[in-house]
């Protein structure tokens, strides 16, 4: 049994595939249509201001949220442009280079992700808070039992939402590879050697994952919205959207608590709702999507130890 606790890394899926997230670098692997892994990668940018406000609780998670968001767009902008591309149809290096290398578009596809970020949440937050107010407020006027039912109804429409998703078969790939990633982070920080075998053991579900996130802003959202009073759906409305980034910095603070209980019996439960929700947005993987989720680790660590050991070449 080692003596350190191993790092904590995080990833996500993307079509045919699974990023993670190094030290260093970020890695994506995705399995191509004639059975190879092809693999993207970038460096992490240093941005000092960000870094500082990664230390300020409340604020690490917006800031967090928008850098995974603007990342990840990356990401699946090259999963949906690889996966698909028959053997032989490839552009020239040269081509490749120059499209990876062009500012333009990785500023395009990182704005693109945060606005459907923003996007998804405001709806989240204001539909609820609008169906609320027009159908229960006659009968319920009590704020704190308007917010209860208001929370219950995002609870809903969010079942809904994945559920609806979740049968369409594009998303039923996504939601293996997600299963994927979970069971090698599982497996990785069970210390055991990341094989199809043994990874395949793990679990899907896991304490730190998005999914968790969200229905931790449901939950917490009804705490915070509790104290404060409004008096028509005008400001009510305002208001959800003015305590937003509260709501989403509260909610990681918890999401980190809760995982670092999960090992107490008892308290551990407090990641539950979680991981129950989990079972929408993750499903059992096959071996070979399995395989792509380690190659994607291997190959992010691999590269992690080249940046550390020699930053120059890497980045050269």
């Amino acid at each position: 049994m080692s003596q350190q606790k191993p790092m904590q890394y995080g990833g996500q899926a993307v079509i045919e595939g699974v990023m993670f997230g190094g030290r260093k670098v970020t890695v994506t692997a995705v399995r191509r249509k004639d059975d190879t892994i092809e693999y993207f990668h970038e460096e992490k940018k240093q941005n000092p201001f960000a870094n500082k406000l990664k230390k300020v609780p409340l604020l690490r998670g917006i800031v967090g949220l928008v850098e995974a968001s603007a990342n990840g767009s990356k990401h699946l902008n090259f999963s949906s442009e690889r996966y698909g591309v028959e053997p032989g149809e490839e552009q020239s290096s040269e081509q490749e280079e120059n499209k990876s290398s062009s500012l333009s578009m990785i500023l395009g596809v990182a704005v693109i992700g945060i606005l459907s970020l923003v996007f998804g949440k405001l709806i989240f937050t204001v539909v609820p808070a609008i169906l609320a107010d027009l159908f229960f407020m006659k009968w319920v006027t009590n704020n704190i039992l308007q917010n209860l039912i208001e929370g219950g109804i995002k609870i809903i429409l969010l079942l809904v939402y994945l559920y609806a998703i979740s049968q369409t078969p594009l998303m039923k790939r996504l939601f293996q590879y997600h299963g994927a990633e979970h069971k090698v982070i599982n497996a990785y920080e069970a210390e055991v050697e990341l094989t199809v075998e043994n990874v395949q053991k793990f679990s899907t579900l896991h304490y730190r994952c998005g999914s968790s996130f969200i229905i931790f802003t449901v939950l917490i959202g009804v705490i915070i919205y509790s104290f404060f009073h409004y008096d028509s759906l005008w400001e009510r409305i305002y208001q959800r959207i003015l305590l937003l980034p509260l709501v989403i910095g509260a909610s990681y603070e918890v999401l980190q608590f809760t995982n670092k209980l999960r090992d107490i019996p008892v308290l551990r439960l407090l990641g539950y709702p979680g991981l129950l929700l989990q079972k929408l947005t993750t499903k059992e993987p096959e071996d070979k999507q399995v395989e792509v989720a380690i190659a994607s680790f291997k190959k992010m660590q691999e590269l992690d130890r080249t940046y550390e050991t020699s930053p120059i070449a890497f980045t050269g």
